[in-house]
């Protein structure tokens, strides 16, 4: 019931009753004295043992180092936990079942605590630790936003040990900041009117979830304008570290350093440390401590109520033993469909592992057999065929090289004796013989004594050089050459064969026509000389000397008569 001078907020606590005590009388021993040891299957053995482990085991705590984890395709998590100051290791698996948050948590090299129970594998008789929930354990739980926090107001001096206050000695009135119906303020109450007659007054406020931060600070507030407080205990029960958070805002941590009554931090358990436990004028391991350090303790009430304590604690914890052990015995009769469900699955999780490992061998074994085939193709590769071809077609381009040299020696020689032949036809070789061309003053070779007249000059044409001369006087084929007035020469005896005369040179443009007034060319009759058959229009005559070789300056080139020889020509003719 509550007084009207306190605000409706706040409220007396008041002691715990005490629950009454249960003696239930210990179980009987399965075999009789004297009876035939039970012989069992290996089966009911692990089933036996299974049931002793999960049993005596059941929401326990352990904490380790995780290494070699695998999840399968199944959802389980199977890896070991190590122990890090020891030689000691234990094989766990966490099921799909068990929260997504909890599975999170799990990689190689964290440092967990994992609560669940230790069982047995029937099918292989193997020792495994099954875990329901993981946390962080350590540093390695706190956010780095929670370092940096502490940092900053480390830097401000809010935890320097200077500025802590001294606790009242024997307080009368002691506030508490807490939940009204969390374990902290049991643990609070059982102990302050255990130890002494101390009024508590209690600031009910959440100490978790959204919000609980600002909540604390006005529940402080509060406490500190009731009239007669003398210390206030802030704290709540053990948690996780989200549980533990709203002790570790920022406006939280300042409120209590700038309290106007000394504070004491109890928050969670021993191996919790939150920023008000730093800021806090004292720190309590628990909030039980955080009782025993305010109230005074009295000899006669503190005999009394450890009696109590012991009894209740005796009672409770006899009655907790009694309900799990009916507890454990309803669970093994009925069996966990999780379980059920789990152990199958694990059974397949095996058969995956060797079908893996099958699979593996035989991509080995295909591997080599392709490796195989690749050297084979490999050896038929176009580029192998390719140089097999060029090393058999280099001997045949030796021969075929010297086939063709064979063969351009043999054109060769060919083509030497057409150009022997050619060079015995040219008119060159006839001017080498001592014969000679006359051209007049065109350059036309003079082939009929009818194309000069005595005084025009003419160039006769050796084959060393050219001579200028000037006509004395003409005379046809039968008549004699006689100079005027000179006496007329006995007439030389005529040839064989009277040499006709040549026809007239054409010139480049097509057939040249005969000069007026003079007698057209006759063609060469068979057996006359080679002179007149060549066109040089006069006879050969035996006695003329020869001038010079064949082939030099000065000689017309093959394929060229008199009458053809151009202009160039005539400019080298030497006077």
């Amino acid at each position: 019931m509550q007084r009207r001078d306190i605000p409706p907020e706040l409220s007396f606590a008041a002691p715990p009753a005490a629950e009454p005590r249960e003696l239930t009388s210990p179980p009987t021993s399965r075999r009789q004295r004297g009876a035939e040891p039970e012989v069992v299957s290996v089966a009911e053995l692990d089933r036996r043992l299974k049931r002793i482990l999960e049993g005596s085991t059941a929401d326990v705590r352990v904490e380790g180092e995780i290494s070699g984890l695998r999840v399968v395709g199944s959802g389980h998590a199977y890896f070991t936990l190590k122990d890090e100051s020891e030689e000691a290791a234990i094989d766990c698996v966490m099921y799909r079942t068990a929260a997504p948050r909890a599975r999170k948590l799990l990689a190689d090299g964290a440092r967990v605590v994992l609560t669940g129970r230790a069982t047995v594998y029937v099918p292989r008789g193997r020792l495994q630790f099954c875990a329901d929930d993981a946390r962080l354990a350590g540093r390695g739980a706190l956010l780095e936003a929670l370092f940096r926090l502490k940092e900053k107001l480390a830097a401000e001096g809010l935890f320097a040990p200077e500025r802590k206050r001294k606790l009242p000695v024997d307080p009368q009135i002691i506030g508490v900041v807490t939940s009204g119906d969390g374990a902290a303020i049991h643990d609070i109450v059982t102990v302050a009117f255990r130890r002494g007659a101390a009024r508590l007054i209690l600031a009910r406020t959440p100490v978790q979830g959204a919000g609980a931060g600002q909540r604390i600070v006005r529940a402080i507030a509060l406490l500190e304008e009731f009239p007669g407080i003398e210390v206030i205990i802030v704290g709540r029960g053990g948690g996780s570290a989200d549980d533990l958070s709203a002790f570790n805002e920022e406006i939280v941590v300042r409120k209590v350093a700038a309290a106007r009554v000394p504070i004491v931090s109890a928050v969670g358990h021993e191996i919790d440390v939150a920023l008000t436990d730093l800021a806090a004028d004292a720190r309590a391991a628990t909030p039980s401590q955080a009782a025993e350090m305010l109230v005074a303790d009295a000899a006669a009430r503190r005999a009394a109520l450890e009696h109590l304590e012991a009894r209740m604690r005796r009672a409770i914890a006899h009655r907790l033993r009694a309900a799990r052990a009916d507890l454990d015995r309803q669970r093994a009769r009925l069996g966990s469909p999780a379980q059920i469900l789990a152990e199958p699955q694990q059974r397949i999780d095996d058969a995956v592992a060797r079908l893996r490992r099958r699979m593996e061998r035989i991509l080995v074994e295909d591997g080599a057999g392709l490796q195989r085939l690749e050297r084979r193709l490999a050896a038929r590769h176009p580029r192998a065929v390719l140089a097999g071809a060029r090393g058999a077609l280099r001997p045949l381009s030796v021969r075929l090289a010297a086939a063709a040299r064979r063969h351009v020696a043999l054109l060769r020689e060919g083509f030497a004796s057409d150009v022997a032949r050619l060079e015995a036809m040219s008119p060159l070789r006839v001017l080498a013989r001592g014969y000679a061309i006359a051209t007049d003053r065109s350059g036309r070779a003079v082939r009929d004594h009818r194309e000069v007249a005595p005084g025009d000059p003419i160039t006769v044409r050796v084959h060393h050089g050219a001579l200028l001369a000037r006509v004395v006087v003409t005379a046809g084929p039968d008549e004699p050459l006689v100079e005027r007035g000179a006496p007329p020469a006995p007439a030389p005896p005529a040839p064989a064969e009277a040499a006709a005369p040549a026809p007239p040179a054409r010139q480049s443009g097509g057939p040249r026509a005969p000069a007026a007034g003079r007698a057209p060319r006759r063609r060469a009759q068979p057996g006359a000389p080679a002179c007149e058959q060549l066109g040089l229009g006069f006879a050969a005559d035996e006695r003329a000397p020869a001038f010079g070789r064949a082939g030099a300056p000065g000689q017309v080139s093959a394929g060229q008569g008199g009458a053809e020889a151009g202009p160039e020509e005539r400019r080298h003719v030497e006077p």
